[in-house]
């Protein structure tokens, strides 16, 4: 998405951007005005505008990839077989859970119900559909079919 423009606070704009890029902006302004070099803002910017985008991040750089396995385990629990008992109760009585699932879903739903055409193509669509009965999915196929291009 290269580098987007403006805070993303606020108004129809930032109903019209991904969280993902609010984030990553954020992130971006943060860093930079602690003289972070510019190569390194734009992999946390990428990094941050992707974690979310399953199946793309593994190939780029190493922090990009890093940011999505982090989440990926953090958030989905895909690789929790793979890690020590050990690590994983040190680290959970450091960084306690409660009520984690249902708060970290409380969140996102309540990062996107405000844009929900921003959740087309994403697993962020997963969480509409299932907390915001009125969220009707953007359908990839109905959108090729209906565009207004001739065949």
């Amino acid at each position: 998405m290269g580098r987007a423009q403006g805070t993303g606070r606020g108004g129809d704009r930032a109903r019209r951007r991904r969280f993902e890029v609010d984030g990553a902006d954020e992130a971006r302004r943060f860093l930079a005005s602690h003289g972070m070099a510019d190569s390194a803002v734009q992999r946390v910017w990428t990094a941050i505008a992707l974690h979310t985008t399953p199946g793309i991040p593994e190939f780029m750089d190493a922090e990009v990839a890093l940011v999505t396995a982090g989440v990926e385990t953090d958030v989905l629990g895909i690789g929790h077989s793979d890690l020590d008992p050990a690590a994983i109760r040190a680290v959970t009585t450091a960084h306690p859970r409660p009520d984690f699932k249902r708060q970290i879903l409380t969140a996102f739903t309540d990062g996107f119900k405000d844009r929900p055409d921003t959740t087309f193509g994403t697993v962020n669509a997963d969480v509409l559909a299932h907390f915001v009965p009125e969220f009707t999915r953007t359908d990839f196929v109905t959108t090729i079919q209906t565009s207004p291009w001739p065949e």
